[in-house]
Protein backbone atom coordinates (compact mmCIF):
# COMPACT_ATOMS: atom_id res chain seq x y z
CA UNK A 1 0.00 0.00 0.00
CA UNK A 2 2.74 2.39 0.89
CA UNK A 3 4.56 1.31 -2.25
CA UNK A 4 1.53 2.09 -4.32
CA UNK A 5 1.16 5.42 -2.61
CA UNK A 6 4.80 6.15 -3.19
CA UNK A 7 4.48 5.20 -6.87
CA UNK A 8 1.38 7.30 -7.30
CA UNK A 9 3.03 10.24 -5.64
CA UNK A 10 6.04 9.86 -7.88
CA UNK A 11 3.81 9.81 -10.96
CA UNK A 12 2.07 12.90 -9.86
CA UNK A 13 5.30 14.70 -9.32
CA UNK A 14 6.64 13.55 -12.64
CA UNK A 15 3.55 14.77 -14.37
CA UNK A 16 3.74 18.07 -12.56
CA UNK A 17 7.38 18.40 -13.52
CA UNK A 18 6.51 17.66 -17.10
CA UNK A 19 3.84 20.32 -17.07
CA UNK A 20 6.22 22.79 -15.60
CA UNK A 21 8.88 21.99 -18.15
CA UNK A 22 6.33 22.22 -20.86
CA UNK A 23 5.19 25.57 -19.65
CA UNK A 24 8.70 26.95 -19.67
CA UNK A 25 9.67 25.53 -23.06
CA UNK A 26 9.61 27.97 -25.94
CA UNK A 27 6.74 27.57 -28.38
CA UNK A 28 7.93 27.09 -31.90
CA UNK A 29 4.58 26.51 -33.51
CA UNK A 30 1.67 28.87 -33.48
CA UNK A 31 -1.31 27.50 -31.54
CA UNK A 32 -4.93 28.13 -31.66
CA UNK A 33 -6.82 30.03 -29.00
CA UNK A 34 -8.25 26.81 -27.62
CA UNK A 35 -4.92 26.10 -25.87
CA UNK A 36 -3.08 22.92 -25.50
CA UNK A 37 -4.73 19.74 -24.34
CA UNK A 38 -5.55 19.98 -20.67
CA UNK A 39 -6.86 23.55 -21.07
CA UNK A 40 -3.45 25.27 -20.64
CA UNK A 41 -3.52 28.46 -22.68
CA UNK A 42 -0.76 28.99 -25.09
CA UNK A 43 1.70 31.78 -24.63
CA UNK A 44 0.77 34.86 -26.54
CA UNK A 45 2.33 35.03 -29.93
CA UNK A 46 5.13 37.53 -30.14
CA UNK A 47 4.52 39.60 -33.21
CA UNK A 48 7.50 41.52 -34.49
CA UNK A 49 6.65 45.11 -34.75
CA UNK A 50 6.08 45.95 -38.36
CA UNK A 51 8.09 48.69 -39.91
CA UNK A 52 6.34 52.01 -39.96
CA UNK A 53 4.48 52.24 -43.17
CA UNK A 54 5.94 54.65 -45.64
CA UNK A 55 4.28 57.94 -45.17
CA UNK A 56 1.59 58.51 -47.67
CA UNK A 57 2.77 61.45 -49.74
CA UNK A 58 -0.26 63.31 -50.73
CA UNK A 59 1.27 64.52 -53.91
CA UNK A 60 -0.60 67.55 -54.95
CA UNK A 61 -0.85 66.98 -58.64
CA UNK A 62 1.39 69.40 -60.39
CA UNK A 63 -0.98 71.47 -62.42
CA UNK A 64 -0.50 70.97 -66.09
CA UNK A 65 0.73 74.32 -67.24
CA UNK A 66 -1.71 76.00 -69.51
CA UNK A 67 0.32 76.95 -72.48
CA UNK A 68 -0.99 80.14 -73.94
CA UNK A 69 -0.30 79.75 -77.60
CA UNK A 70 2.15 82.28 -78.80
CA UNK A 71 0.43 84.15 -81.58
CA UNK A 72 1.84 83.03 -84.81
CA UNK A 73 3.33 86.05 -86.39
CA UNK A 74 1.89 86.50 -89.81
CA UNK A 75 4.82 87.08 -92.02
CA UNK A 76 3.77 89.53 -94.64
CA UNK A 77 6.10 89.74 -97.51
CA UNK A 78 7.07 93.31 -98.09
CA UNK A 79 4.85 94.54 -100.81
CA UNK A 80 6.23 96.38 -103.72
CA UNK A 81 5.30 100.00 -103.22
CA UNK A 82 2.35 100.86 -105.37
CA UNK A 83 3.67 102.96 -108.15
CA UNK A 84 1.59 105.97 -108.87
CA UNK A 85 0.32 105.67 -112.40
CA UNK A 86 1.96 108.03 -114.78
CA UNK A 87 -0.59 110.68 -115.61
CA UNK A 88 -1.70 110.23 -119.15
CA UNK A 89 -2.43 113.43 -120.88
CA UNK A 90 -6.02 113.32 -121.85
CA UNK A 91 -6.66 113.74 -125.52
CA UNK A 92 -8.65 116.89 -126.10
CA UNK A 93 -11.86 116.34 -127.99
CA UNK A 94 -11.59 116.69 -131.73
CA UNK A 95 -12.51 120.07 -133.10
CA UNK A 96 -16.11 120.03 -134.27
CA UNK A 97 -16.02 121.25 -137.84
CA UNK A 98 -19.78 120.99 -138.06
CA UNK A 99 -20.58 123.34 -135.20
CA UNK A 100 -21.67 126.04 -137.67
CA UNK A 101 -22.74 125.56 -141.30
CA UNK A 102 -20.54 126.78 -144.13
CA UNK A 103 -23.39 127.35 -146.58
CA UNK A 104 -25.62 129.66 -144.53
CA UNK A 105 -24.82 133.38 -145.00
CA UNK A 106 -25.53 134.29 -141.37
CA UNK A 107 -23.11 131.62 -140.05
CA UNK A 108 -19.76 132.75 -138.65
CA UNK A 109 -18.21 129.98 -140.72
CA UNK A 110 -19.91 130.68 -144.02
CA UNK A 111 -17.56 130.07 -146.95
CA UNK A 112 -18.14 132.38 -149.87
CA UNK A 113 -15.96 132.11 -152.95
CA UNK A 114 -16.20 132.05 -156.75
CA UNK A 115 -18.07 128.75 -156.72
CA UNK A 116 -20.11 129.32 -153.56
CA UNK A 117 -22.42 132.35 -153.84
CA UNK A 118 -24.39 133.55 -150.84
CA UNK A 119 -27.89 132.17 -150.65
CA UNK A 120 -29.79 134.37 -151.18
CA UNK A 121 -27.36 136.47 -153.19
CA UNK A 122 -29.01 139.61 -151.79
CA UNK A 123 -28.40 138.56 -148.15
CA UNK A 124 -28.05 141.37 -145.60
CA UNK A 125 -27.11 140.76 -141.91
CA UNK A 126 -29.62 141.81 -139.24
CA UNK A 127 -27.13 142.77 -136.50
CA UNK A 128 -24.96 145.40 -138.17
CA UNK A 129 -23.33 148.06 -136.00
CA UNK A 130 -20.80 150.81 -136.53
CA UNK A 131 -17.49 149.95 -134.88
CA UNK A 132 -16.01 152.78 -132.74
CA UNK A 133 -12.71 152.89 -134.62
CA UNK A 134 -11.00 155.17 -137.14
CA UNK A 135 -11.99 154.55 -140.75
CA UNK A 136 -11.88 155.76 -144.33
CA UNK A 137 -15.40 154.49 -144.98
CA UNK A 138 -18.19 153.65 -142.54
CA UNK A 139 -16.79 150.80 -140.31
CA UNK A 140 -20.04 148.83 -140.33
CA UNK A 141 -19.79 145.18 -139.21
CA UNK A 142 -21.84 142.54 -137.46
CA UNK A 143 -21.87 143.14 -133.71
CA UNK A 144 -19.57 140.26 -132.76
CA UNK A 145 -17.02 141.11 -135.43
CA UNK A 146 -17.13 144.78 -134.45
CA UNK A 147 -16.34 144.04 -130.78
CA UNK A 148 -13.43 141.80 -131.78
CA UNK A 149 -12.05 144.43 -134.15
CA UNK A 150 -12.02 147.08 -131.40
CA UNK A 151 -9.98 144.76 -129.16
CA UNK A 152 -7.58 143.94 -131.98
CA UNK A 153 -6.90 147.56 -132.85
CA UNK A 154 -6.29 148.39 -129.17
CA UNK A 155 -3.86 145.45 -128.82
CA UNK A 156 -1.91 146.56 -131.90
CA UNK A 157 -1.23 149.93 -130.30
CA UNK A 158 -0.46 148.45 -126.87
CA UNK A 159 1.96 145.89 -128.31
CA UNK A 160 3.86 148.47 -130.35
CA UNK A 161 2.61 147.76 -133.89
CA UNK A 162 0.88 151.11 -134.23
CA UNK A 163 -2.63 152.37 -134.86
CA UNK A 164 -4.91 151.02 -137.59
CA UNK A 165 -8.12 152.01 -139.34
CA UNK A 166 -10.84 150.44 -141.44
CA UNK A 167 -10.51 151.08 -145.14
CA UNK A 168 -13.77 149.30 -146.01
CA UNK A 169 -16.16 146.95 -144.18
CA UNK A 170 -19.73 145.83 -144.89
CA UNK A 171 -20.93 146.34 -148.43
CA UNK A 172 -24.46 145.51 -149.47
CA UNK A 173 -25.30 143.65 -152.65
CA UNK A 174 -26.04 146.89 -154.52
CA UNK A 175 -22.84 148.58 -153.33
CA UNK A 176 -20.81 145.54 -154.39
CA UNK A 177 -22.32 145.77 -157.87
CA UNK A 178 -20.90 149.26 -158.21
CA UNK A 179 -17.51 148.35 -156.75
CA UNK A 180 -17.06 145.38 -159.06
CA UNK A 181 -18.18 147.31 -162.12
CA UNK A 182 -15.66 150.01 -161.27
CA UNK A 183 -12.80 147.49 -161.31
CA UNK A 184 -14.01 146.03 -164.58
CA UNK A 185 -14.02 149.50 -166.14
CA UNK A 186 -10.51 150.18 -164.89
CA UNK A 187 -8.79 146.79 -165.34
CA UNK A 188 -11.04 144.62 -167.49
CA UNK A 189 -13.13 141.71 -166.29
CA UNK A 190 -10.31 139.17 -166.05
CA UNK A 191 -8.21 141.32 -163.74
CA UNK A 192 -11.28 142.56 -161.90
CA UNK A 193 -12.22 138.95 -161.14
CA UNK A 194 -8.71 138.35 -159.73
CA UNK A 195 -9.06 141.07 -157.09
CA UNK A 196 -12.73 141.86 -156.59
CA UNK A 197 -15.72 139.62 -155.95
CA UNK A 198 -18.89 139.84 -157.91
CA UNK A 199 -22.05 140.91 -156.09
CA UNK A 200 -23.54 137.96 -154.22
CA UNK A 201 -20.12 136.25 -153.90
CA UNK A 202 -18.36 138.84 -151.74
CA UNK A 203 -17.31 138.27 -148.12
CA UNK A 204 -17.90 141.99 -147.49
CA UNK A 205 -21.60 141.30 -147.93
CA UNK A 206 -21.55 138.99 -144.87
CA UNK A 207 -20.64 141.84 -142.50
CA UNK A 208 -17.70 139.76 -141.22
CA UNK A 209 -14.87 141.32 -143.21
CA UNK A 210 -12.75 144.46 -142.88
CA UNK A 211 -10.08 145.89 -145.16
CA UNK A 212 -7.48 147.44 -142.85
CA UNK A 213 -4.86 150.16 -143.40
CA UNK A 214 -2.29 151.87 -141.18
CA UNK A 215 -2.57 155.19 -139.35
CA UNK A 216 -1.25 157.41 -140.85
CA UNK A 217 -2.55 156.07 -144.16
CA UNK A 218 0.02 154.27 -146.31
CA UNK A 219 -0.08 151.23 -148.59
CA UNK A 220 -3.91 151.30 -148.63
CA UNK A 221 -5.28 148.24 -150.44
CA UNK A 222 -1.78 147.41 -151.64
CA UNK A 223 0.49 144.42 -151.19
CA UNK A 224 3.03 146.62 -149.43
CA UNK A 225 0.66 146.75 -146.45
CA UNK A 226 1.98 143.30 -145.54
CA UNK A 227 5.41 144.79 -144.82
CA UNK A 228 4.20 147.57 -142.53
CA UNK A 229 4.40 147.09 -138.73
CA UNK A 230 0.60 146.84 -138.64
CA UNK A 231 0.49 144.33 -141.51
CA UNK A 232 3.22 142.15 -139.96
CA UNK A 233 1.54 142.22 -136.55
CA UNK A 234 -1.87 141.35 -138.01
CA UNK A 235 -0.51 138.37 -139.93
CA UNK A 236 0.94 136.96 -136.69
CA UNK A 237 -1.74 137.94 -134.17
CA UNK A 238 -5.13 138.39 -135.83
CA UNK A 239 -6.11 134.80 -134.94
CA UNK A 240 -6.05 135.72 -131.24
CA UNK A 241 -9.08 137.93 -131.87
CA UNK A 242 -10.96 135.60 -134.22
CA UNK A 243 -9.71 136.97 -137.58
CA UNK A 244 -7.86 135.21 -140.39
CA UNK A 245 -5.94 136.57 -143.35
CA UNK A 246 -8.41 135.38 -145.97
CA UNK A 247 -6.30 135.59 -149.14
CA UNK A 248 -2.67 134.52 -148.52
CA UNK A 249 -0.03 135.00 -151.22
CA UNK A 250 0.57 131.25 -151.69
CA UNK A 251 -3.09 130.21 -151.86
CA UNK A 252 -4.30 132.03 -154.98
CA UNK A 253 -5.06 128.75 -156.77
CA UNK A 254 -7.40 127.79 -153.91
CA UNK A 255 -9.10 131.07 -153.05
CA UNK A 256 -9.17 132.49 -156.58
CA UNK A 257 -7.98 135.93 -155.39
CA UNK A 258 -4.61 137.63 -155.42
CA UNK A 259 -2.71 138.29 -152.21
CA UNK A 260 -4.61 140.79 -150.08
CA UNK A 261 -2.69 141.37 -146.79
CA UNK A 262 -5.30 143.96 -145.77
CA UNK A 263 -8.38 141.68 -146.05
CA UNK A 264 -9.25 140.04 -142.69
CA UNK A 265 -12.24 137.84 -142.15
CA UNK A 266 -13.86 137.22 -138.76
CA UNK A 267 -14.59 133.53 -138.02
CA UNK A 268 -14.54 133.50 -134.21
CA UNK A 269 -11.66 132.73 -131.87
CA UNK A 270 -12.33 128.98 -131.74
CA UNK A 271 -11.93 128.46 -135.48
CA UNK A 272 -9.11 130.97 -136.00
CA UNK A 273 -7.13 129.37 -133.17
CA UNK A 274 -7.67 125.87 -134.51
CA UNK A 275 -6.55 126.91 -137.99
CA UNK A 276 -3.48 128.58 -136.51
CA UNK A 277 -2.66 125.47 -134.47
CA UNK A 278 -3.02 123.18 -137.48
CA UNK A 279 -1.19 125.56 -139.80
CA UNK A 280 -4.12 125.65 -142.22
CA UNK A 281 -4.48 128.98 -143.99
CA UNK A 282 -7.72 128.81 -145.94
CA UNK A 283 -11.32 127.97 -145.12
CA UNK A 284 -11.49 125.79 -148.21
CA UNK A 285 -8.65 123.58 -146.98
CA UNK A 286 -9.84 123.47 -143.39
CA UNK A 287 -13.35 122.37 -144.28
CA UNK A 288 -12.28 120.14 -147.15
CA UNK A 289 -14.03 122.20 -149.83
CA UNK A 290 -13.02 122.33 -153.49
CA UNK A 291 -10.66 125.06 -154.64
CA UNK A 292 -12.36 127.97 -156.38
CA UNK A 293 -9.89 129.59 -158.77
CA UNK A 294 -12.60 130.73 -161.20
CA UNK A 295 -16.30 131.44 -161.45
CA UNK A 296 -18.36 128.67 -162.93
Amino acid sequence: MSRIRRAAGASVMAFALAISVAACAPQEDAVTSSGLPGGVPSAPAIVAPSADPAPTVSATPTPTPVLTPTPTATVVAPSTPTKEPTPVASTPPAFNKHLYPTNVPSSLWVVSNKTRPLNPVSYAPSDLVTAPVKSQNPPVLRAEASAALVKMFAASVKEGAGAMQVQSAYRSYSVQVRVYDGWVNRLGQKQADAQSARAGFSEHQTGLTADISPVPLTCALDACFGTTPQGVWLAANAYRFGFILRYPADKVAITGFTYEPWHFRYVGVALSTEMHKEGVKTLEEFFGLPAAPDYK
